[in-house]
């Protein structure tokens, strides 16, 4: 690596220079682009309910949308999350660029932006500073339902920028992963006409491109940025702590299968590099699992599991 694991680990976490962080400030494009790329998908995902209601959706748009929304959104978790911004394994360099890549197409902002506001998540979790923090309005009803609204979605449109040259120094650097970070439009175009492309060529008409464009691009977008803010909102009010953190962070058991293991949020904090979030049993937490399938392959190496002594340690009654 460029960049020691024990740097990033203390740009994200605890380095005292942190507060001196200069933010940038997005353009008048960026904001509308996000708004276009927020709003769009919701809606389609509201009209997808009383479609299904009413058989709307195919099997081929199911399995098109699946095979989206699987590897898009591994691509945020075992990549964007738990390799890039943790480092909870060394990969490959071509799995590097790959996971960018599948990342970048769920569509959550470029691969070094992403990284820079989680590390400063981390830097400030629930304190002031957090990017995203429910808690930031107060305590009462009404402060926390204005928190929750501006830690799932609204806090995406605050015109101030996290520095990626401060919070991901190693990942500006890095030619490969700095290309990836540049050619973000490309990737969100990719993602968006890869299903009406196959859905088109598979029912060999314009209808099955149509409408898979609609179940494998917008739903599977709309579905994916709503599991993942809800780790930003629900996973920080309400939910389980087994485990010591210096923050509000929780599990929520419900959000397991749908965002991948990333809601066993609590663990998460209580140990960021580790490489597996569920570690109770019935934890289901398939970023881990495709991270063992792939250290098997010897796609990567230096693996953080967690041991039995070190979930121990941060379990709450061994305060």
């Amino acid at each position: 690596m460029t960049f020691t694991e024990a740097a990033v680990d203390a740009v994200a976490l605890d380095s005292p220079d942190a507060d001196a962080e200069v933010p940038e400030t997005k353009t008048w494009t960026e904001q509308i682009l996000l708004l276009l790329f927020m709003t769009l998908p919701f809606v389609a995902l509201g009209a997808a309910i009383p479609l299904l209601w009413g058989r709307g959706l195919g099997w081929r748009d199911a399995v098109i949308a699946v095979f989206m929304y699987a590897l898009t959104g591994h691509g945020v978790t075992v990549g964007f999350h738990r390799y890039f911004t943790h480092r909870g394994f060394r990969a490959r360099r071509w799995l590097r660029v790959v996971l960018a890549v599948a990342g970048s197409m769920a569509i959550q902002g470029s691969v070094i932006q992403w990284v820079a506001d989680h590390r400063r998540h981390h830097r400030f979790s629930d304190k002031p500073g957090d990017p995203h923090s429910p808690w930031r309005y107060g305590t009462s009803l009404l402060a926390l339902t204005k928190g929750f609204f501006y830690s799932h979605v609204g806090w995406l449109f605050d015109w101030d920028k996290t520095s990626e040259n401060h919070y991901a120094p190693e990942l500006v650097a890095d030619k490969d992963i700095s290309r990836v970070s540049r050619t973000f439009p490309l990737w969100v175009t990719v993602s968006m006409l890869l299903p009406p492309l196959v859905g088109g060529l598979w029912s060999w008409s314009w209808q099955g491109a149509v409408t898979a464009f609609f179940w494998g691009s917008l739903v599977r977008v709309g579905l994916l940025h709503h599991v993942t803010f809800a780790i930003n909102s629900v996973c920080h009010i309400k939910g389980r702590r087994p485990f010591r953190t210096r923050d509000r962070s929780q599990n929520v058991w419900w959000l397991a299968i749908p965002s991948f293991g990333e809601s066993w949020h609590n663990f998460h904090h209580a140990e960021p590099t580790s490489a597996r979030h569920g570690v109770r049993l019935f934890e289901i937490d398939s970023s881990a699992m495709l991270i063992k399938v792939m250290e098997k392959l010897r796609w990567v190496s230096d693996v953080r599991w967690p041991d039995a002594s070190m979930i121990a340690r941060r379990r709450v009654q061994a305060a």
